[in-house]
């Protein structure tokens, strides 16, 4: 859970209900950059780095299993998925992929990110934040999402915000917050929109982008090495 005011759901969850898989895996992406566990690479793409905090991670379960709350082996008690359980399992599915560079577009397609978007999904919609079949914001989750836009607007400046602070931040104004908290790993990343080139910038590259973030760069999972990371 986020330590921010009275917001209960993850930043996870909710930047999955507010801008989509893209938007939840975005923020994956930028709390192990902010845990130092991942870097910009070549242009456009991301990539892990060997730590601690990587190492942290909890391992990811064997292919067709899932976080259904099994007995504890050692307590004998069933384990509690919380939307925190599901975050860690997003980061590490994020994380793991990226042991070999890749862009954001490829990331959010991979099989176990999805798979991990789906424990996600799973927890809001037991929560009833998410709708069946289609799992579409309900109308609680809509209205959940208005609330904490109002209540924490876009941030102006990146000082004396808190790593929560942060996650929330993008979770809630994807791109504008991202180009103002992190913003030399977010244009090197290819997580913000290609922006118009002056002649101050005109030897500047930029990764093409959507409306959450550019989805540019030169190489994909499974492609090989790339460049330095950014440093915010």
């Amino acid at each position: 859970m986020t330590g921010t005011g009275s917001v209960q759901e993850t930043p996870h969850e909710i930047a999955l209900l507010a801008g989509g898989s893209r938007a939840a895996v975005t923020v994956a992406v930028v709390a192990l950059h902010l845990r130092g566990a991942v870097e910009a690479g070549a242009p456009g793409t991301l990539r892990a780095i060997e730590g601690e905090a990587g190492r942290a991670l909890p391992a990811l379960p064997e292919p067709g299993r899932f976080l259904d709350g099994s007995a504890d082996p050692e307590g004998g008690q069933p384990a509690v998925v919380t939307g925190a359980v599901r975050a860690s399992y997003l980061e590490s599915a994020v994380y793991h992929c990226l042991h070999e560079p890749c862009e954001i577009r490829e990331l959010v397609r991979h099989v176990d990110v999805r798979w991990a978007l789906a424990e996600v999904r799973v927890g809001l919609a037991e929560a009833g934040l998410l709708r069946y079949p289609l799992l579409g914001p309900t109308r609680a989750a809509r209205q959940r999402m208005r609330l904490l836009r109002k209540a924490h607007p876009p941030p102006e400046s990146r000082l004396g915000s808190s790593y929560d602070d942060k996650l929330l931040a993008v979770a809630l104004h994807g791109e504008p917050a991202l180009r103002v908290l992190v913003p030399r790993f977010a244009f090197r990343a290819g997580l913000t929109d290609r922006v118009r080139i002056t002649a101050k910038d005109q030897f500047r590259n930029s990764p093409r982008g959507s409306t959450y973030g550019g989805n540019g760069g030169y190489f994909t999972c499974g492609s090989g090495g790339g460049g330095g990371g950014g440093g915010d």
